[in-house]
């Protein structure tokens, strides 16, 4: 058995943080390869030391003194080294970056955060450190190039049979650090796991898993127990966020699972993402999986007689929406109608221009402007065998008194996306929950 042990900022904030991780790799063999994230909040007012990095680059970039916020950074991994009482020589090393500071670009600034981080925990854990840079290998385009990677990790394995190395940055062709998107430490985590073949790859983080439902708006809400990569990608788009959503890609066609755990609660079940769940250990699941949503959309209404006869009339509407940099989040349709849905903060500066661009370009007899509008995804990947599961929704929201405005539905048959006013989203998302899992 091998497992990809990975720590999010809040698993590492701090001295305390640090033994409770090394309590969890010493509790089973098969953790023999950590990644860490930089060092996060310690609490709800406190800076993660990322964004503290982000900022001393700002005030580099506008001539402002960086040097009380570099020093607060230097002090947070002081502390963590004093109070395990470690023996790496970060000293040494902060002073150089010090000096060195405004001269590096913001990808190798910011990647410190991690890469201290990791000379901390391997430290008090007594691993071998690795450098992500001498392993990780990132395209000019910004993809990743897994052959090389293996080939890096074939070399470095050689002579350590176990390591902890930083996540969320790598090395492009030219030898420069090139940092992921935030919360990227996830995908470095994913990456080992595909070029080491992992049988598992365990993400830990300050939550048990996934809810099957925001905890804010329903109470005490079960925890999803298994999740499929593309249940996982419906809700995380929703805004259900635990887990970076590109993680998955390096991993999924290799069916690795990816195990969510808490650090603060290391004996709870947590969540398992699987490409495909088999059908025995699917048995006694529920009918969805999770409910997430958003708020604050606007559908752009169009209604012209005999539509379905004029070709073309989509990608005229759409072409007016890219002209404006819009993304399109779904298109519902009629015979003689379709919506156009938006992020409404996409479109607040000019969607008189593009109501007028459209009436132009394609002649339709009205459009309306229908705002205020929030989105709940409904995700199950057992909805599609279970007769009624529609009805079913549609009967409990209108039961209750809430309109739905819009409706749309993946082609696999995962999904259901309603639209109800912004006013009803947090009832909405409770009555759902509530007639498809309050009940069992």
């Amino acid at each position: 058995m091998l497992k990809i042990t990975k720590f999010g900022g809040s698993s590492v904030a701090d001295s305390t943080q640090f033994k409770k991780v090394k309590s969890i790799i010493e509790s089973d063999p098969a953790r023999k390869f950590v990644i860490v994230s930089a060092s996060g909040k310690r609490n709800p007012k406190d800076n993660k030391i990322t964004d503290l990095l982000y900022l001393c680059h700002a005030h580099i970039e506008y001539h402002v003194d960086y040097l009380p916020l570099f020093k607060m950074i230097e002090q947070r991994f002081l502390d963590i080294k004093n109070e395990l009482s470690l023996n790496t020589d970060i000293e040494s090393e902060l002073a150089v970056l010090e000096v060195e500071l405004p001269k590096l670009s913001i990808d190798e600034l910011v990647s410190r955060g991690e890469y201290f981080t990791a000379r901390l925990m391997a430290d008090y854990l007594g691993f071998p450190f690795v450098d992500a840079k001498d392993v990780i290998e990132i395209r000019y385009d910004g993809s990743f190039d897994y052959d090389r990677t293996s080939e890096n990790l074939k070399k470095i394995l050689v002579e350590n049979k176990r390591f902890v190395m930083p996540g969320f940055y790598g090395r492009t062709p030219d030898g420069k650090i090139r940092v992921m998107t935030r919360g990227g430490s996830d995908i470095s985590g994913s990456i080992l796991a595909r070029c080491l073949k992992a049988d598992v790859y365990e993400n830990w983080t300050d939550v048990s898993g996934f809810l099957i439902a925001d905890p804010r708006i329903v109470k005490n809400p079960r925890n999803i127990e298994k999740i499929t990569y593309s249940e996982l990608r419906e809700l995380s788009y929703m805004g259900a966020s635990v887990l970076h959503e590109d993680a998955i890609f390096p991993i999924r066609k290799y069916n690795i699972p990816i195990h969510i755990l808490n650090t603060n609660r290391p004996e709870d079940q947590g969540t398992i993402i699987l490409d495909n769940i088999p059908e025995e250990d699917d048995k006694e699941s529920p009918i969805i999986t999770g409910i997430a949503g958003k708020k604050d959309f606007t559908a752009v209404e169009i209604y012209k007689k005999h539509m379905s006869n004029d070709v073309g009339i989509v990608r005229k509407t759409l072409s007016v929406f890219e002209k404006y940099g819009v993304s399109i989040e779904h298109i519902p349709s009629g015979i003689d109608s379709f919506s156009i849905v938006v992020r409404s903060k996409d479109v607040s500066e000019n969607i008189y221009d593009i109501v007028s661009e459209i009436k132009e370009a394609i002649h339709t007899d009205h459009i309306n402007i229908a705002d205020g509008i929030a989105l709940i995804a409904t995700v199950g990947r057992n909805m599609n065998s279970r007769p009624g599961t529609s009805g079913k929704l549609f009967a409990a929201l209108g039961n209750s008194g809430i309109n739905i405005r819009m409706i749309a539905q993946g082609s696999d048959e995962i999904n259901i996306i309603v639209g109800v006013e912004n006013k009803d989203f947090e009832r909405a998302i409770s009555i759902i929950y509530n007639n498809f899992i309050g009940e069992e």
